[in-house]
């Protein structure tokens, strides 16, 4: 990508969705080199057994695993840190403020929000929607050059989210974004890994 700013995550983070990306152990082994996996469990009634089942793949391969949303279930299943949608940055500010030291990502829909992930202490941010996306929350795509302009904004190492795919992550090279992060473009994968 040439993102310019140091970035505790690896430069691929991976998604998981009930519909599109449903087991998180199977994404896991699929994953190359230089991953990391965020974990969206939506509430699942078995959340905490997928998300321990997922840590533990994951640690074998040396794949950092975020949990969305939530910080118990991050500790309780040993994942590496915690992934906050936007509406819950003053959540991962309060964490941060109480001296929790995982790994922090967030989600941004717009520019203001760079800053608030700044004074939330992230360690990352993912932009969103950088290239059109069939995802129904897929907001409008704001292309390469709008997606660097919010990158030069914050200190925060920023992700591409939506549409990411091998043409459009060879748009990215040169603009100061630190990585992508992606749900479909992961799902037709073969294994890495035996």
């Amino acid at each position: 990508m040439g993102g310019s700013r140091a970035c505790a995550l690896p430069p691929l983070l991976a998604l998981t969705d009930p519909q599109r990306q449903p087991d998180p152990v199977k994404l896991v082994e699929m994953l190359p080199p230089g991953s990391a996996i965020i974990y969206r469990h939506f509430g699942h009634p078995d959340r905490l057994a997928i998300a321990r089942a997922t840590v533990a793949v994951a640690s074998e391969l040396g794949i950092p695993v975020l949990v969305s949303s939530d910080l118990d279930l991050a500790y309780g299943s040993a994942a590496t840190g915690v992934h906050w949608p936007e509406r819950m940055l003053p959540a991962a500010a309060r964490a941060r403020a109480r001296g929790c030291r995982l790994l922090f990502s967030g989600s941004a829909h717009a520019p203001m929000t760079l800053l608030r992930a700044k004074q939330a202490g992230l360690d990352a941010v993912l932009v969103s929607t950088a290239f059109a996306s069939a995802s129904p929350s897929a907001g409008t795509a704001m292309g390469p050059q709008a997606l660097a302009a919010w990158a030069r904004r914050t200190p925060v190492p920023v992700y591409a989210l939506g549409g990411i795919n091998q043409k459009t992550v060879n748009r990215l090279t040169g603009l100061g974004i630190s990585g992508v992060a992606a749900v479909g473009a992961i799902r037709n994968a073969e294994p890495t890994r035996t």
